[in-house]
């Protein structure tokens, strides 16, 4: 019996990965719910049923997109010092590039903006280097 498309492995649901990794970037840095409630624009309630699996994040809403940039900072970070410890001492610490704490930052959507496109110029200047 040959395999159809439909019987073969079945693709992930964006919604659960990008829910799943964002509660794991969070709790790899450190980031309380509340924290987090607030860089994704959702209340502490509803983050804490994203971490027991009882909300995902919706493509068509505003947390979708913070979502993203919230994983594309962790990544970001994760790539340019190698381990979480130094990147939660980052996040935490005075950074003069952005004129402030990435960590107080993040908790708005244009601090977040800004943090993110940081990391990318930071991470592209470690590649040519």
């Amino acid at each position: 019996m040959i395999a159809t498309k439909s019987k073969l492995a079945a693709q992930p649901d964006p919604s659960s990965v990008l829910t799943k990794t964002v509660a794991r970037a969070a709790e790899r840095l450190e980031i309380s719910s509340v924290l987090l409630a607030k860089i994704l624009g959702l209340s502490p309630l509803t983050v804490t049923h994203l971490y027991n699996g009882k909300f995902k994040l919706d493509e068509r809403r505003k947390e979708w997109e913070l979502a993203l940039l919230f994983v594309r900072v962790f990544r970001s970070l994760d790539s340019i010092v190698g381990n979480e410890q130094t990147a939660r001492q980052w996040l935490n610490s005075e950074n003069e590039g952005l004129n402030g704490r990435p960590i107080d930052l993040i908790l708005q959507t244009e601090g977040l903006v800004r943090v993110a496109h940081y990391l990318d110029a930071s991470r592209g200047l470690i590649s040519y280097q």
